[in-house]
């Protein structure tokens, strides 16, 4: 019987968290039936379960919500917000008593009367014009089978899969160091393949909706803008994206605090839109997309923006900073100083926020699962805040490295460069006894890894390798270690107490040779050498060019092809840099290909015949395909500040900029990428004067806006200044399309369109992308 009430238990829960947003949603939209009807279902189901279960109180709660909905559905009442309230503060009162249940507590029935006869009161009001809040439509298809197990359970599959990775990675070093047969070798890439789907599948077992975490809000929205006295429309989009169940439990904080600061703070009353000439109704939106192995989650609203000048007279006043140090920051680290603790733009604490309580730990929470949150604010057209969270911490891009004779792991999410130290880029200082390393003119400080955990370094200074950190996407420093060994997936396990006690430490892991090691926090290194990131950021020497001029400035990696010619690539699509076997490389189904971790990735850089001994490659990544590229060594990280003339035809070359008064090739992400698929090249439409919209995405900034400049197109990203003199808005597919747009271009991530209706181009598609940019310029005399 208590599996049973257990299980009644979570099932009451689940139904009530989907009521919340469903009946919020219904009351936006009284008229649409369907959802009614499902509503009417739910509550059903709640009564019927707690008379088996002879749960009397329950269920005569249950069955008068039940009735209230009947009258309705049969025409007799009309929905209203007085009945939203009533029926609503019903399943409050159920879900305390479950609650309840399960505890072992005892809840007063005194107000049940009131609850319930609150849902007979007719006031007779009319519902207000504007809809208070407006929910996401989602999809309401058939249900999807499924059953009930335990997280241990999960946990265990998890480990279980984990320790054949690690077995598999093993496995294949010792593959690698001794020659076998060609059958042998064929059979473990077979074995290597399953273990990786196997990894996947079970790995979706942990994974939930964003709809779970997205379910509330509806909600939530429309008790804090009633409160407040305000109208809120809620948006939400990709309810669909999956993300880890622990991760989503640890993100649900952060997320409320922000919904609530938004209404709070952001979006103002109806009386003050309404004199700045926006309508009475304000909007929040929210929406999740997957990016790589990360969930981007963005939380918008159209109020009235953050004022950096009056937080940082608040973090004068509070002695943060001092008024020098305020005069150095720029206007977005004047917006960042809300993520400091004591500093708010509120003028008085209310119920709801107002203290300076709450986005530092937002912060906090955010970067301790290895995410970034960064806040962008429009003065009088609202704040956009961004969330960067890992899809899993149970498995992790880690680079293995060492320091006095002894193996480390770190995450490759807080590695923004790795260079030698005896780099003609690279200069060590030493200022009142700290060490400052200068990368290309970048003074950060530099800690040495073997004098934080207190070993003797095994080399010189100058054979270290120099690994530029930043863990919190705030401030860097420089981590001096010994030697850099291999990229890795690495499973995660906590370690132990007195091991994590350290604060140096993030976990303990198991490379592929066996061995453990264990995973640094880099946050935690930084503390322990006494360096303050956030210090860093803030003395910070600005930039002397114009704001403009500084934007463009893109980091490239210039690296020797296996010809020796210099060439280039964008920084921010290259995944990563292996040494492979050139064995794992041959030529089939028409092209060069590699293998790599049971996985066959095209393969460019090499001519026509494969490789011979060891290779390196450059793993390319734009979110979701991935090619390799080979070549000799690397140069150097360098900007692309100077203009960059396009190439005369199209290719695998996309253009050529002078580096330190040479030329240098610049590859063609789009061309190489686009070639992964169906190798199409036309040549590029010329157009002059034309301004693309672009929507901050990665993938358009990185792989389409090259391309689009090199056909002779300006870019601007939407939402910065200029954006409003665009001729075109390009967006993904599934984006909404944004207000008063002059024309629209959308690009899906897949060959295939959706259906008939589809409009949009295939991203890679590069002829009608290109047509379609030529044919807008020739229709509004731009070309």
């Amino acid at each position: 019987m208590k599996d049973l009430i257990a299980d009644f238990i979570a099932e009451t829960r689940e139904m009530l968290e989907a009521l919340g947003g469903e009946i919020v949603a219904w009351e936006a939209a009284p008229e649409d039936k369907g959802r009614l009807d499902e509503i009417f279902r739910f509550v059903h189901t709640v009564k019927g379960n707690c008379g088996f279960f002879n749960l009397p109180r329950l269920e005569i709660l249950s069955h008068a919500a039940e009735g209230a909905l009947a009258q309705v559905r049969s025409g007799e009442r009309v929905p209203d917000d007085d009945l939203v309230s009533a029926v609503l503060a019903i399943l409050d009162r159920i879900a305390e008593l479950v609650q309840a249940l399960e505890t072992g507590e005892a809840i007063s029935s005194a107000d049940d009367e009131q609850l319930i006869a609150a849902l007979t009161e007719r006031r007779g009001g009319a519902r207000e014009g504007g809809k208070r809040v407006a929910a996401a439509e989602g999809d309401r298809g058939k249900a999807i089978r499924s059953i009930r197990l335990s997280v241990d359970l999960l946990d265990q599959m998890m480990n279980g899969i984990s320790d054949m990775v690690l077995a598999r990675n093993e496995l294949a070093r010792r593959l690698r160091e001794a020659p076998g047969e060609t059958a042998v070798e064929n059979a473990f890439e077979r074995v290597s393949a399953c273990i990786a789907e196997m990894r996947d599948a079970i790995t979706r077992t942990r994974m939930q909706r964003m709809d779970s975490l997205f379910v509330l809000l509806p909600r939530m929205v429309r008790d804090i803008s009633a409160q407040l006295g305000k109208k809120v429309a809620l948006q939400v989009e990709g309810g669909d994206v999956e993300l880890d169940r622990e991760m989503v439990d640890m993100i649900r904080d952060p997320l409320t605090h922000i919904v609530r600061n938004a209404i709070d703070h952001g979006i103002e009353s109806p009386e003050q839109r309404i004199s700045s000439g926006k309508p009475a109704t304000g909007t929040l939106r929210i929406s999740a997309q997957q990016a790589g192995n990360q969930i981007v989650i963005e939380i918008a609203d159209d109020g009235a923006g953050i004022d950096g000048d009056k937080l940082l007279r608040k973090a004068i006043a509070s002695g943060l900073l001092s008024a020098e140090q305020g005069e150095r920051l720029s206007p977005a680290q004047r917006t960042a100083l809300i993520f400091e603790a004591g500093l708010t733009t509120a003028d008085a604490v209310t119920a709801i926020s107002g203290r300076g309580v709450g986005m530092d730990v937002v912060r906090a929470n955010i970067e301790h699962i290895g995410g970034l949150v960064d806040a962008e604010s429009r003065p009088g057209q609202g704040v956009r805040l961004t969330l960067h969270v890992p899809l899993t911490l149970t498995i992790i891009p880690a680079l293995t490295i060492s320091a006095g004779g002894s193996k480390f792991a770190l995450p490759r999410s807080a590695i923004e460069e790795i260079i030698g130290a005896a780099n003609a880029a690279v200069r060590i200082e030493t200022l009142a006894g700290a060490s400052i390393a200068s990368v290309r003119d970048r003074r950060i400080p530099l800690v040495s890894l073997a004098d934080v955990l207190g070993v003797a370094s095994a080399c010189s200074a100058a054979a270290q390798t120099i690994i530029v950190l930043r863990p919190t996407g705030r401030g860097d420093f420089a981590l001096a270690v010994d030697a850099v060994h291999n990229h890795e997936e690495v499973v995660v396990k906590p370690a132990a107490p007195a091991v994590m006690a350290a604060g140096l430490y993030a976990g303990t892991t198991l490379t592929d040779d066996g061995c453990p090691v264990l995973l640094l926090d880099a946050v935690g290194i930084a503390a322990s050498a006494g360096v303050d990131l956030e210090q860093v950021v803030e003395t910070a020497p600005a930039g002397t060019g114009e704001p403009e001029e500084e934007a463009r400035r893109v980091p490239a990696l210039l690296f020797r092809t296996l010809d020796g010619a210099k060439k280039a690539v964008r920084l921010s699509v290259v995944e990563r840099i292996e040494e492979v076997s050139a064995d794992a490389a041959r030529f089939s189904a028409g092209r060069l290909r590699i293998t790599l971790g049971g996985r066959i990735v095209p393969l460019a850089g090499c001519g026509e015949s494969a490789p011979q001994g060891m290779l390196h490659i450059l793993r390319l990544s734009d979110g979701s395909a991935e090619l390799a590229y080979g070549f000799a060594d690397v140069i150097d990280i360098v900007e692309l500040a100077e203009e960059v003339q396009p190439a005369a035809a199209p290719g695998e070359i996309g253009g050529v900029a002078l580096i330190d008064g040479e030329q240098v090739e610049l590859l063609d992400p789009h061309w190489l990428f686009g070639g992964v698929v169906d190798g199409q090249a036309e040549s590029p439409a010329s157009g002059v004067g034309l301004i693309c919209a672009l929507s901050e995405d990665g993938w358009m900034e990185n792989i389409l806006r090259p391309l689009i400049e090199a056909a002779g197109y300006r870019t601007v990203r939407l939402g910065e200044a200029g954006a409003e003199q665009a001729d075109l808005v390009i967006i993904g597919a599934e984006a909404a399309i944004p207000p008063a747009a002059p024309a629209v271009l959308k690009l899906r991530a897949v060959p295939a369109p959706s259906g008939p209706a589809d409009d949009s181009i295939y991203r890679y598609d590069r002829a009608r992308l290109l047509g379609a940019l030529g044919e807008r310029a020739a229709a509004i005399g731009k070309r």
